[in-house]
This record gives C-alpha cells, structure tokens and sequence, in this order.
C-alpha cells in the first residue's frame, strides 16, 4: 500500500474554528431556547473538539464521552478498532438536549451508530450535531447543525484530526481502496 499524506489545517487554525463554533454554538442554543443541555465527543477526535467546546460554553453535566465501535454497520468490512474502549455518559440522557460532537463528517455512518448507542441510554428532547469538518461523501440523511470548515476532496481521500496536544488535519490517500489512517 502506498500512503501518501499532507498537511491541511494547523493548530492554531483549529482552535479558532472550534472558537468560533462555540460562538455560533451558543448562539443557537439561545435561539432555540435550549436550557438542559449535555455535550458528548465521539472517541477520539470528537473527543479533543467536545473538551474545548464544553469548556469554552461551561456546560454541566460533564462531558459525555461514547466508543462508536460496536454499533458501526461496516463492522464486519471494517473489523473491530483495536483500542475500543468504554462510553462515559455519566448524566441523564432522558428529556435533554444532547450536543453530539465528531471531528469529521463523512458518510454519515459513524453518527447514525452514536445516535444508536445514545438511545441505549434514554430518550433526548433533541440532538443538534456539531463537526469540525464537513466533507463531502455522505450515504445517509445526515445533517450538522453547526459546522467548522467545509472541504471537498477526493473520494479516495480521507482527512483526519491528528492530536491532542497539537491538533492538526491532515489529508491521506492511498492506492488501495478502503484505506483508513
């Protein structure tokens, strides 16, 4: 496999985006009228976007943290992430206004199974879904309701958050089809 990979977006141009998506993030909760809110990041790098929102609009409950990895529908194709680890929802989904966040917006696939595992716990009032990147390639009917940055690239590229310490997007491709960095 010949991976080649390049730099797209540095740190500091990240932390900014995700500064100004706090802005746009709060100013659509106030629109909305959303009082009972809880934030969850999708391991990993919703993760590391979550953590600097949820500090930046100083929400409680803590930050919910959820492991997609067994409720994906590529499970099979794909295989088992190697470093599944547990989800920490350690509040009441029930009634609330969840804020789902994930680095990156691809097919669609990885939200549709954290909307699965979310439900397991209890029933939200809503879910407004966040992302730091939007790309194109969606194959379900999913939507964010705040976004960072939109980018269009190849379908045989995929573009990932690198960090935590210094997050950085970077673009990958490979000649093999299915590659994942």
């Amino acid at each position: 496999m010949t991976q080649q990979t390049h730099f797209f977006m540095g740190h500091d141009a990240i932390i900014s985006v995700i500064d100004g998506m706090a802005t746009k993030l709060s100013i659509n909760l106030e629109n909305r009228a959303r009082e009972d809110i809880a934030m969850i990041g999708i391991h990993t790098g919703g993760i590391w976007v979550a953590q600097r929102l949820h500090q930046l609009l100083h929400i409680d409950p803590p930050l919910g943290i959820i492991d997609i990895s067994f409720y994906r529908d590529d499970f099979s194709r794909i295989g088992l992430n190697p470093e599944v680890r547990p989800s920490q929802i350690n509040f009441d989904v029930d009634g609330r206004h969840i804020i789902l966040v994930d680095d990156v917006l691809h097919t669609g696939r990885t939200i549709r199974a954290a909307l699965n595992e979310i439900f397991d716990y209890g029933r939200p009032a809503s879910v407004t879904l966040v992302t730091l990147v939007d790309r194109s390639g969606r194959e379900l009917p999913v939507e964010p309701g705040i976004i960072g940055v939109e980018v269009t690239i190849d379908p045989r590229e995929e573009i990932k958050l690198t960090g935590p310490e210094k997050l950085e997007l970077v673009i990958g491709s490979s000649l093999e089809d299915g590659f994942r960095f």
